[in-house]
């Protein structure tokens, strides 16, 4: 199994590669390099990566905002998926959480991602049908 260690602004280019080749990651913006470092600096050692060798080959993005955690690409590639490397991450990131008095996570699946709901449901994850998720950008003006 691939060896698990924390996420470092250096992996960002491995990490950034992988989730633009992986099927039901969604990116945006956000996902860029400013701030996936951001990220990374505001929220210290709760996200890592699977390493085969030198080969990047899954992430999990975890951070928190003192009261609930937030999960975000969680992936690995295809030949490491049903080999407990996403499971491996998932622990990592949520005994991560855990040490800092985080009891529950939310995460968010793209609605066709299959393989990503079915992981998440395997593992315990529940989908709230009683919530609605909305967006709204910092420079609206309500």
């Amino acid at each position: 199994m691939a060896t698990i260690r924390p996420f470092e602004p250096a992996d960002y280019d491995a990490a950034f590669a992988l989730w633009e080749a992986t099927p039901g990651v969604g990116l945006s913006a956000a996902d860029e390099r400013g701030p996936i470092e951001r990220y990374l600096r505001r929220n210290p050692g709760l996200s890592f990566v699977a390493m085969e060798g030198d080969a990047m080959v899954g992430t999990i993005l975890c951070g928190h905002d003192g009261r609930r955690g937030l999960v975000h690409h969680l992936m690995t590639v295809p030949g490491e998926r049903r080999k407990g490397t996403g499971s491996a991450l998932l622990r990592a990131g949520l005994g991560a959480l855990r040490e800092q008095g985080i009891d529950k996570c939310h995460l968010l699946v793209v609605g066709d991602n299959r393989a990503g709901l079915d992981f998440w449901r395997a593992a315990g994850a529940v989908e709230r049908s009683e919530l609605a998720l909305l967006s709204i950008m910092t420079d609206a003006k309500p």
